[in-house]
C-alpha cells in the first residue's frame, strides 16, 4: 500500500451521552475543532466502546449503517445519520496488520453511536470513508494497547486513528446537579490518567487497576476506557499531546478529548 507523506494524527473523543450529537457545548466544539485540524485523511478507522466482541472483527462493508444503539431519547437523536462510506480494502489492511491474530471482516454492525456521534461534529461533510475495529473482550489492558501499537502504520498510510470512550464513566454514580464537576475520587483519577498520557507514560494507562479503589469506582466496567489504550498505542515517541477538552461532568463523567500528533503530522496544534 501506498504511503502517504504527511502521518496522520491519532484521536480519542470522550464522547459522553448520545445527546452530543445534538447539543453545541464544549466538548462538541472541542470535536469539531479537532476535525478541522486534522487536514484530510484518506480514511479514519474507529474504535468505539460500544462494539464489544469475542475476537477481534472491523466492518468491511461498503456502505456502514448508523445504529441507534440507545433506548429512551428523543425521536431527533434517532433521524440522525451518518451516510460515510466504507472502506474494504482498510478492513483487510487491518487484518494484515493484526495478523497472526485472526480478524473477522464483518458485514453487519455499521456505525455505533460511540462512533457516529462524535464523527458528525468533526467531520460532519461525512465524505471520508470510514471504518470499526471492535474491541475483545477476551482481551486485557495491555492486550489492546498492543493491538494498538500493531495499527501505527497505518497512521503513515493517510489513515486517521480515532478512538471513542470515557477516562471516567461511571452511570449509575452520576448526579444530574453536578453539571460542570466531578466527584473527588472521580477528578483525581482522571488528573491521574491524563497526567500518565501527557508524560508519555503508557504502562500507568495500562496498569490502571493499580489506582485501587478510585479505579474500581471510575472503571466499573472497562468498555469505554479501553478505547483510550488503542490511542496510546497508536503513539509515536515524539508525539505530542493536545487536550481539546479536559473536564468532568455529572460527577462521574470524564469528557477528556485528545490529540497525538508529531512534527510530520497536518495541522494539528501540539500541547501548549
Amino acid at each position: 500500500m501506498s504511503t502517504n507523506q504527511t502521518r496522520m494524527p491519532v484521536m480519542f473523543f470522550g464522547h459522553g451521552s448520545p445527546m452530543n450529537a445534538l447539543e453545541d457545548n464544549r466538548a462538541t466544539r472541542a470535536w469539531a475543532a479537532m476535525g478541522a485540524a486534522a487536514g484530510k485523511p484518506r480514511a479514519i478507522l474507529m474504535i468505539s466502546a460500544h462494539w464489544l466482541t469475542r475476537g477481534t472483527a472491523v466492518t468491511a462493508m461498503n456502505q456502514p449503517r448508523t445504529i441507534h444503539d440507545f433506548g429512551a431519547f428523543p425521536p431527533a437523536l434517532f433521524a440522525q445519520h451518518y451516510p460515510a462510506p466504507g472502506d474494504p480494502a482498510l478492513a483487510r489492511r487491518v487484518a494484515e496488520l493484526l495478523a497472526p491474530l485472526p480478524v473477522t471482516l464483518d458485514e453487519r454492525w455499521g456505525l455505533d453511536h460511540g462512533s457516529w456521534s462524535v464523527l458528525l461534529k468533526a467531520f460532519p461533510d461525512a465524505r471520508i470513508p470510514v471504518v470499526q475495529l471492535s474491541m475483545d473482550r477476551g482481551c486485557d489492558a495491555r492486550c489492546h494497547y498492543e493491538l494498538g501499537h500493531a495499527l501505527r502504520p497505518l497512521r503513515d498510510e493517510g489513515v486517521l486513528i480515532a478512538a471513542s470512550g470515557n477516562i471516567v464513566h461511571n452511570l449509575p454514580a452520576m448526579d444530574w446537579s453536578k453539571r460542570d464537576s466531578g466527584y473527588g475520587w472521580a477528578q483525581t483519577f482522571h488528573d491521574h490518567i491524563a497526567n500518565a498520557i501527557a508524560e508519555n507514560r503508557p504502562d500507568d494507562v495500562i496498569d490502571y487497576e493499580s489506582a485501587g479503589p478510585l479505579a474500581l469506582h471510575s472503571v466499573p466496567t472497562p468498555d469505554h476506557y479501553w478505547p483510550v489504550l488503542y490511542a496510546l498505542g497508536a503513539r509515536h515517541d515524539d508525539d505530542q499531546v493536545s487536550f481539546e477538552s479536559n473536564f468532568l461532568e455529572y460527577g462521574s463523567l470524564s469528557m477528556l478529548s485528545f490529540v497525538l500528533a508529531g512534527s510530520r503530522a497536518s495541522g494539528v496544534r501540539e500541547a501548549a
